[in-house]
Order: structure tokens, then sequence, then C-alpha cells
């Protein structure tokens, strides 16, 4: 394996009641507050009641700032930026799931930035100094709750793009699965292909050695499988709920990736996907993934061969390593399609007129992808072969 350094600072606390853990926490950083939230569903299930109350009780400050987007857009963290700068917050508290805490990210960042925070999430300029936040996750799915990145869509430029920075670490996340009862059938499959997708990511890369975070994957991978087909048909299952949320998490906390850099080739494809018809990225990845996976199939067959026998099922008597890999990533479009996940970019309404401009968002940066490095033909070969 690779040499590395892991060093991962969010406190984590999951549970059922662990929202009066913000009596203690939020005390810590100031009580000048801006509160971060999507669509409303917070209101509606009465989490956002029980939120106010407890910072009425604590006697904090708060300002909001409603309605962040699915893909969080850059014009809403510049609305954020400017309370927070303003108002003189002290500190942030994301109510919400993925887009919500990526949201907030950009804004701790931006608040104590002079320029545009478009400008760090292009990495054209690195953060120095960001509000400290916190988070309430109310979606398993992302892993923002426990790490440092953050997606970000420029909905005027058609770009989307991943950013992170030590900074933003939350300085703690609160995890009760009882507020991820209300998450929808459809939000619940994106969520699960989007943590999977996440370990799918890590597991194709080069280094050498890696039994035990092949292992750690796996085990992840077949956790995610066992329950989320049992979760979509009893949505209010507390135990199942509570599986897939810390799944979620440790999907991409990096606990699982030590010594090895992975693909993310297929975010990026994804990304230009979402930047140009704003679809849910989740269902984006559900569509892709395994056409990645069959494209970049030759680079490493052993690899693919290991994942669909460990995790798939996959019996590989008299079977090449090819066949076997290809097997098994037949076997997870048959597994997501049984969750009720898109397979096809027509499900949503993209043809074969819309890939050159899909190619010409997705290249903006150039070749990209750890695993195997793609060219505008190999992205193009993949968008047409997810038609």
């Amino acid at each position: 394996m690779d040499s590395f350094v892991f060093q991962n600072p969010t406190k984590l606390i999951f549970g059922r009641g662990q929202i009066q853990a913000l009596r203690d926490e939020i005390p810590k950083y100031g009580k000048k507050l801006l509160l971060v939230y999507g669509g409303g569903s917070i209101k509606r299930n009465g989490l956002y009641d029980e939120v106010m109350q407890i910072l009425k009780e604590i006697g904090a400050e708060v300002f909001e700032l409603p309605g962040v987007e699915p893909n969080p857009r850059i014009t809403t963290v510049r609305k954020g930026v400017d309370i927070c700068k303003k108002e003189k917050i002290e500190f942030l508290l994301a109510v919400g799931g993925g887009s919500v805490i990526d949201c907030t990210k950009a804004i701790a960042a931006g608040a104590m930035y002079e320029g545009d925070p478009w400008d760090i999430v292009i990495k054209k300029a690195k953060p120095e100094a960001a509000l400290p936040l916190g988070t309430v996750l109310t979606l398993a799915a992302t892993g923002s709750e426990m790490n440092s990145g953050s997606v970000i869509t420029n909905w005027e430029t058609k770009e989307k793009y991943g950013w992170g920075s030590p900074l933003v670490y939350p300085k703690f996340s609160i995890l009760d699965p009882v507020y991820t009862f209300t998450v929808p059938r459809d939000q619940t499959v994106y969520g699960i292909v989007d943590m999977m997708s996440h370990v799918f990511e890590h597991y194709f890369h080069h280094a050498a050695n890696t039994p035990l975070q092949d292992r750690f994957c796996e085990s992840l991978l077949t956790t995610i499988m066992e329950t989320a087909p049992k979760l979509v048909d009893n949505l209010e299952n507390y135990e199942y709920r509570e599986t897939i949320l810390y799944c979620g998490t440790m999907a991409l906390n990096g606990m699982v990736q030590m010594g090895f850099r992975g693909d993310w080739a297929t975010h990026n494809i994804e990304h230009a996907v979402s930047a140009a018809f704003d679809i849910p990225h989740g269902g984006g990845l559900a569509i892709l993934f395994p056409n990645w996976m069959k494209h970049v199939l030759p680079v490493n067959p052993q690899r693919f061969k290991q994942l669909a026998v460990r995790v798939f099922g996959v019996d590989p008597a008299n079977k090449t390593d090819e066949e076997a890999g290809l097997e098994g990533i037949e076997r997870l479009r048959e597994f997501w399609n049984s969750l009720g996940a898109p397979s096809r970019l027509r499900d949503y309404g993209i043809g074969e007129k819309d890939l050159p401009l899909l190619a010409d968002i997705a290249m903006k940066r150039g070749e990209f992808g750890n695993f195997k490095k793609l060219t505008r033909d190999d992205v193009l070969a993949i968008y047409r072969a997810s038609l």
C-alpha cells in the first residue's frame, strides 16, 4: 500500500435522541448562528421545531438560510456568505442531507474569504480560514457529515465541481436514524446507490497489498446489499435505517481508503450530467457506474473478478477473469434495478444529441480518473452505452 496520514476530527454523535447534544456542543463555538436547511421537510417532520426549541433554550441568536437545492448552487452559497458577513455569524448548523452540508461547508469557507466563493470551488483560491460548522443529518447518502469534501453547482455556467479543505470538517455531526424515516423511497434508493458508488470509487485503484482495505470495502457493500431491499419495503424500520445511515458515513469518512488513491472518474462523469440537467446525483450514478465498469474492465480483470466473487456471489469456475468480472457488473445492475434505480439516461430525457455537451462539461479540466485516465472518446463511449 502507499504511505498515508489519516486524521478525522469530526465528533460523531450517533443514535436515538442525540439531538439533545446540541445543548452542549453549540455553546463551544458561539451563540450567533446561521441555520441552513433545504426545501422544508424538516418543518414537516418536526425536526425544525425540535432544533429551534433547543437553540432558544441555550440562548442562541438564530438566522436562517432555507431552500438549499438538491444540487446546491453557488448562488445559495453566496446568500449564506452575505448573511455571515453582515450579521457576524459565529457558527453554522446544517440540518438536512449531504446537499445542505456541502452548501454549508462552502459558506463556512466563503465567509472568511474576501472574493467570490466560487473561486474556492474551482480552486482559484485556497481557504485559509473557515467558520466552524456542525450538522444534523437527515439523509443517508453522501458521507459529507464526516469528511472535508463538498460539491457545488454553478447553474449559469453548467459546472459542478467537488472541492475540499481540512478547515471544513464538521466539528460534530448528529445522526439519529429516526430523522431519516420520512425520506421517500426514491431518495432512499438514490442514497444507497451513492454510498455504494463511494465504495466502488475507493475499490478500483492500483496500489499493491491492500487486503484489509479490500475487506473493509467488501463488507460495507455486502452489508448495504443485505439491508437495502428490506429497508425500501419498510421505510420506518429503525434497525434498517440505522444500518444504512452508519454505512453511508463509513463509506466516505476516510476509514476504508487509507493507503491508496481511488478512481473517482464516474463521479466526474455524473457531475456533468447533473450540472446540465439537474438530475438526482444517485440516479445518475446508478446509470453510469456499471457502464464505466464495463469500459475499464480490461485494465485489471482480476480486480473485477475479486469483487464479483466476494460481493456478488459469482462462481468463477470455468470463467476467465473478465467473464467473471462482467457477470459481477451485471449483478450490480440487476440489484440496483431491483431497488427501482434508473438504468438509462433516457429515463431523464437525455439523448444522443446531448452527449457532446455532456462530454464538453466533463472534460473541462482535462483527462481524469486514477484507475484509468479517461479521454473525451472514453467519456463519450460511456455516455453512449448509458443511453
